[in-house]
């Protein structure tokens, strides 16, 4: 995608939302004869994401207007979320509406009719999600359908910590640093005395895996998933993942990278004693919320290497509500469970919610530049700077299949297992 075509779909895709209830009601209560209904709804709006408070206040004002309750479930999104709810719907305890990832973490929800699609619901509701464009709400790809209405989207990108910069004499990457300055950067760190770069390998080691093997690719090859550890794309998350463990020999993870929480990780990084942080769009207003000057802070490129220009990024909408089978067989909560993502969904929500990130809205989200920080001017300016965009390929693996190195980092940056034999378990397993 050319640069100004994808800077327009970027800055325009600021929002996702969804409006009305076609020819029904939008009032849950006249649809639900008066009666407060309680819907059970499990989202990743938990923890540090950035939407954490707004999905609260969100949520606070739809029980207000429709008098109905929310019984919520929210929780941080890591493999524990993932497999959490994996589990409740093998057990039948699903939630009535679910705000979860598109692509193959859905799948067995969708092989199993477990989930509702978007063209069955507008059976009944044909205004649902009609603020969307249909061609970016997250086409399942086990039947093509849609099933999932978005809201925010995503980018990865590098945030800075400048002060911890500052202290060792060394200036804020941009998009023409290269990966091999990037380490030269990390070693000044590394002997001011600080750690270059705050990530728990035990407990979120995706985002370097992303742009690890990124390096090793382009924006047009990075999404897909190899057929062997021995192919060409095979070769490379082997390269991509040799080099996060070099990144460990040389000690610029922290000490305890291998044992610590995302948590504490990013503790180092707002009480400036880390300098990089590699995470999603989402935590913009947990770095706000955490520090004292939001402008000692800001978001970059991560550096490139190879065919990868380092103003290639990785984004899109992975994440979207769903309204449950169980949920839509009840007579009392159908029409309440779409009036609720209706509402979380509506372009004014939306444009809450979005900020910065990319979404799916046909109008596009209202934004008041001058009400954002630094930081979040910074991610603006991120985005349309970017030339190309990937999905992450780790959305299109299951939570099985990743386990041999998502699960087992710390075994493969210390050694203990070879990269190669990790890359083939994980491609072995995603066949199955």
């Amino acid at each position: 995608m050319k640069k100004k075509a994808l800077a327009l779909v970027l800055a325009s895709a600021l929002a996702v939302s969804v409006v009305g209830c076609g020819d029904k009601s939008s009032s849950s209560e006249s649809d639900a004869g008066g009666a407060s209904i309680k819907l059970n709804v499990t989202t990743t709006y938990a923890g540090q994401d950035t939407n954490a408070e707004n999905y609260k206040n969100a949520v606070a004002e739809w029980e207000t207007k429709t008098g109905n309750t929310v019984e919520d479930s929210s929780a941080t999104s890591d493999e524990a979320f993932k497999t959490r709810i994996i589990t409740d719907f093998e057990t039948g305890s699903e939630p009535d509406v679910l705000f979860f990832f598109n692509g193959v973490d859905a799948n067995q929800f969708v092989e199993q009719g477990k989930v509702v699609s978007v063209d069955e619901i507008r059976k009944e509701f044909p205004d649902y999600a009609s603020n969307m464009k249909d061609d970016m709400l997250g086409a399942s790809p086990v039947d093509g359908k849609n099933y999932s209405v978005p809201v925010n989207g995503y980018w990865e990108g590098l945030f800075v910590n400048k002060e911890v910069l500052d202290a060792v004499g060394v200036e804020v990457p941009t998009a023409d640093t290269t990966y091999d300055q990037f380490l030269e950067i990390c070693q000044k760190i590394k002997d001011g005395g600080y750690t270059p770069i705050a990530a728990s390998l035990q407990e979120v080691p995706h985002y370097w895996f992303e742009y690890a093997i990124y390096n090793h690719q382009d924006a047009a090859t990075h999404n897909t998933v190899p057929g062997a550890a021995d192919d060409e794309l095979g070769k490379q998350w082997v390269d991509g993942l040799t080099d996060i463990k070099t990144l460990y020999e040389k000690g610029f993870f922290p000490d305890n990278t291998l044992t610590s929480t995302d948590a504490e990780t990013f503790e180092l990084f707002v009480s400036d004693k880390a300098a990089f942080l590699i995470d999603g769009s989402w935590k913009t207003g947990g770095i706000e919320e955490a520090v004292d000057d939001i402008d000692n802070f800001t978001v970059t490129y991560v550096p490139g290497a190879g065919k990868r220009k380092s103003t290639d990024i990785i984004g899109g909408l992975s994440m979207g509500y769903y309204i449950t089978q169980k949920c839509w067989d009840d007579p009392d909560k159908r029409a309440v469970a779409v009036d609720f993502i209706s509402y979380m969904t509506s372009d004014e929500q939306v444009s809450k919610f979005a900020g910065t990130s990319a979404t799916a809205l046909k109008n596009g989200v209202t934004i008041d530049e001058s009400s954002l920080t630094s930081l979040g001017k910074a991610g603006i300016a991120y985005c349309s700077g970017a030339t190309g965009i990937s999905a992450a390929v780790q959305d299109k693996l299951s939570d099985a299949s990743r386990a041999p190195i998502f699960s087992n980092m710390s075994d493969l940056v210390s050694g203990t297992v070879a990269i190669e034999d990790a890359v083939a378990e994980v491609l072995s397993l995603n066949e199955e």
